[in-house]
């Protein structure tokens, strides 16, 4: 496969992969434990409530740390570059293959820092729960 249609090939990943990402992760919620306040009010009022709770926890807590992802491309762009000059200087391309190397990397590193990303804080689920507390909910985990 040559340079540029391998570079071809891992833009067509990375953006395929992040598509998937973007629509198959709704993330953590709260699961509700069907008292009677949740039984008077109903599953879609609780939705709402749910989703209330969330937008207020958004203003006071971050939801995670987007320093995660910046790490985790980074090293996956080290490693994934040092990998690739040791691949390239066996076939002759020190450099070309720390370069695709190195995208790679970036690219894994990118993914994974999201991946991460999508579990909330645990300040974050604290304020929810509290928030659904105080509006007579009993949340007894996440999923």
């Amino acid at each position: 496969m040559s340079h540029s249609h391998y570079s071809s090939f891992l833009l067509t990943l990375s953006v395929s992969s992040l598509l998937l990402l973007s629509l198959g992760c709704s993330g953590p919620r709260p699961i509700l434990y069907p008292n009677d306040h949740l039984k008077q009010v109903g599953p879609d009022q609780a939705e709402q409530d749910i989703e209330d709770c969330k937008k207020l926890a958004e203003d006071y807590v971050p939801e995670h740390d987007a320093s995660t992802v910046a790490g985790s491309t980074a090293i996956g762009a080290g490693s994934g570059g040092a990998i690739g000059a040791v691949s390239g200087a066996i076939r002759g391309g020190a450099g070309v293959g720390a370069a695709i190397g190195a995208a790679t990397g970036a690219t894994a590193g990118f993914i994974h820092g999201l991946f991460q990303t999508s579990q909330p804080t645990p300040a974050y689920k604290s304020f929810v729960n509290r928030c659904l507390s105080e509006r007579g909910y009993d949340s007894i985990g996440w999923d």
